[in-house]
């Protein structure tokens, strides 16, 4: 087991879906229409509640510390494919992100917005409505606007960094459940 059943929540009838290794930390919060791939790590302090619109979160996610993920009650759910990289205490509404995105500490991400494949929010930006973060494309500021193409030593680094978290997860869940992942 890779979550205590405390932190992952039913609301309305709906029970969040998680696949096997899945590691919630102790003390984030699942809640929900929420469906969570394989491999994905929800660290502590992170809420992820799908009460009024779904959340889809693909295979191999690091949704690290402090993380709130949620939706829009008149529009769209938040979808995140595999292998994304969520910083420490982003927000993430009601948005899209493709998979290998990369969203930075701090970040926001808000209604409509989409973060495509292989793209980068920086740390502390505030990617507005609608926006629309282009592959290989670094966005920054509040409000965040394109401001250099990605070098392949950035999208390296992007690899690693989400490589680095599903081993992580791993370790966590074996220590936090005083052995394997099932």
């Amino acid at each position: 087991m890779t979550h205590d059943a405390r932190d992952v929540l039913p609301f309305d009838g709906i029970v969040p879906e998680l696949e096997d290794g899945v590691f919630v930390a102790p003390g984030a919060k699942v809640i929900g229409d929420v469906k969570i791939g394989a491999g994905t790590g929800v660290w502590y302090g992170c809420v992820i509640r799908g009460d009024v619109n779904e959340i889809r979160i693909g295979r191999d996610v690091n949704i690290q510390d402090g993380t709130i993920i949620h939706v829009a009650t008149h529009g769209q759910g938040t979808y995140i494919g595999d292998r994304v990289s969520i910083g420490h205490m982003a927000l993430i509404h009601a948005c899209t992100l493709e998979d290998e995105a990369f969203v930075g500490m701090k970040a926001v991400v808000m209604d409509g917005a989409v973060v495509e494949s292989g793209a980068m929010v920086a740390a502390g930006a505030l990617v507005t409505p609608g926006k629309r973060v282009r592959t290989r494309e670094l966005w920054t500021g509040a409000p965040a606007k394109c401001v250099r193409n990605l070098t392949d030593k950035d999208l390296d680094m992007m690899r690693w960094t989400h490589t680095h978290y599903v081993g992580l997860a791993r370790k966590h869940a074996e220590s936090v459940n005083g052995g394997g992942v099932e």
